[in-house]
């Protein structure tokens, strides 16, 4: 039987203390200090938490450019809004793109068949968390960007526009 944790060559997964040996190592060349925290492009990307993004470039944008916040789906959650607020009044973000992605787990399960799954794997009950899962991927997005663009701290300081990125090719896709 393989361990499910296992990277796709086979190998284990680092343990906690191989990946401080590896910070380690990281910041023994590390040149990106100095920066103060404002989003030189001007732009905050909410995606998922899907390694299999990378939301800078996927963008052509790099290090200091945008405020990245990501979550399970890359929903507007109560979290998102907050650090979109801060992002558009303390940070220079006036661009605001709302990224999920083809082949989300998220879109995968109802929300009590992941609360199973998670209790079972658990050991545990789940059925009392939340998980907003994705029965729509497009009618939510429509809501995520609603609720960005109608929100009163946001809606006349920032654009924003709804995205499907396709983790199979890297491309975007704007729905809204």
């Amino acid at each position: 039987m393989t361990d499910p944790a296992a990277s796709p060559d086979g190998t284990a997964p680092p343990r906690m203390d191989e990946l401080l040996t590896n910070n380690r190592r990281y910041a023994e060349t590390f040149g990106l200090g100095g920066f103060d925290g404002i989003a030189r492009a001007g732009v905050a990307i909410v995606t998922c938490m899907d390694s299999r993004i990378e939301p800078l470039a996927m963008v052509g944008l790099t290090h200091g450019d945008a405020k990245i916040f990501r979550n399970p789906g890359g929903r507007i959650t109560e979290a998102a809004l907050e650090a979109l607020v801060l992002g558009v009044h303390l940070l220079n973000v006036d661009k605001i793109m709302i990224v999920p992605h083809t082949r989300c787990a998220m879109t995968q399960m109802t929300e009590n068949e992941l609360r199973e799954k998670i209790t079972q794997v658990s050991g545990q009950d789940a059925w009392w968390q939340h998980f907003h899962v994705v029965v729509d991927q497009h009618a939510a997005l429509v809501e995520d960007v609603h609720r960005v663009t109608s929100h009163p701290l946001i809606k006349d300081r920032a654009t924003a526009g709804g995205f499907l990125y396709d983790v199979d090719t890297g491309l975007l896709e704007q729905l809204v």
